[in-house]
């Protein structure tokens, strides 16, 4: 018996985007030195070590969001528990728009999440920051 999927994973990004606010590369750039913000790269590993990450940003892999965020989970971070905009990110801004809007829904505010994600940081070349291990 086959699934029955009532829900496109881009209807759920377009659904987030409209619930969320979403930040130009531009605008973003501006950040990268804020004490106001938190840059959140959502990448994997293996991707932040193929091609860098925004300068600062904090490596939170996607699977650990939620556990991360929450400050009753034992995987908890102090950096989520900031008095500061998040401000999230990922490859093309898929799985960032669905990440802000969960950690909104949360309680985390105020989130954010960049346009394009990381291609169009690249596109626009924009600083990057190698990560090596």
């Amino acid at each position: 018996m086959a699934q029955n999927i009532t829900s496109s994973v881009k209807e759920m990004v377009d659904t987030a985007n409209k619930e969320i606010t979403t930040l130009s590369v531009d605008e973003a750039r501006a950040l990268v030195d804020s004490d106001h913000h938190v840059i959140v790269d959502l990448r994997d590993i293996r991707e932040l070590q193929r091609s860098g990450k925004i300068p600062g940003a904090f490596s939170c892999p996607r699977g650990m969001l939620e556990f991360w965020i929450d400050p009753k989970s034992p995987y908890h971070k102090e950096i989520f528990n900031l008095d500061k905009t998040y401000v999230f990110y990922c490859a093309s801004a898929w799985r960032s728009a669905l990440s802000a809007k969960l950690a909104q829904d949360m309680g985390l505010a105020p989130v954010a999440h960049i346009a394009g994600g990381f291609s169009a940081w690249l596109k626009a070349e924009a600083p990057v920051e190698e990560v090596t291990k």
